[in-house]
């Protein structure tokens, strides 16, 4: 299976001169952790819910001062949709993160997968995961 497979097709990017605010409102509507910045053909950065609490809140500064382009995380690690699912856990174990931008191969950012999305998808596919779940969920005979 390939990361084009799973991956989230709706990318929401949030602009650099918005407000740590706006993103971290954002977030909430969008039920997501972190937010691309730019656009999928310049993505300048990744923001975080942590790099707003890390760099924000925890240093007692207002959100609606701060501009995502101070608070956002560089590079923003990505792979292509062709790639296994095993390249991209791969990459994110490598570098610690836990969400890939993916893109083609001239940089354009065409979708995103995250860590949650490949559990869901490993455990889902999973024949001992599934036999369990149906253990647990007949009625016993």
């Amino acid at each position: 299976m390939r990361v084009g497979d799973i991956m989230s097709r709706y990318v929401e990017f949030i602009p650099a001169d918005a407000r740590a605010s706006e993103a971290a409102e954002l977030m909430g509507d969008l039920d997501v952790g972190a937010l691309p910045v730019g656009s999928a053909d310049n993505l300048e950065g990744i923001v975080t819910d942590r790099d707003i609490l890390y760099r924000v809140v925890a240093k007692g500064l207002s959100g609606a001062d701060v501009p995502v382009s101070a608070i956002l995380s560089r590079p923003v690690i990505g792979c292509g949709a062709e790639d296994s699912l095993q390249a991209a856990m791969d990459v994110m174990a490598a570098h610690h993160i836990r969400r890939l931008a993916v893109r083609e191969t001239g940089g354009r950012v065409i979708g995103w997968v995250t860590m949650a999305d490949l559990a869901r998808h490993l455990l889902v596919e999973s024949s001992p995961f599934q036999e369990l779940l149906r253990e647990v969920t007949e009625p016993p005979r």
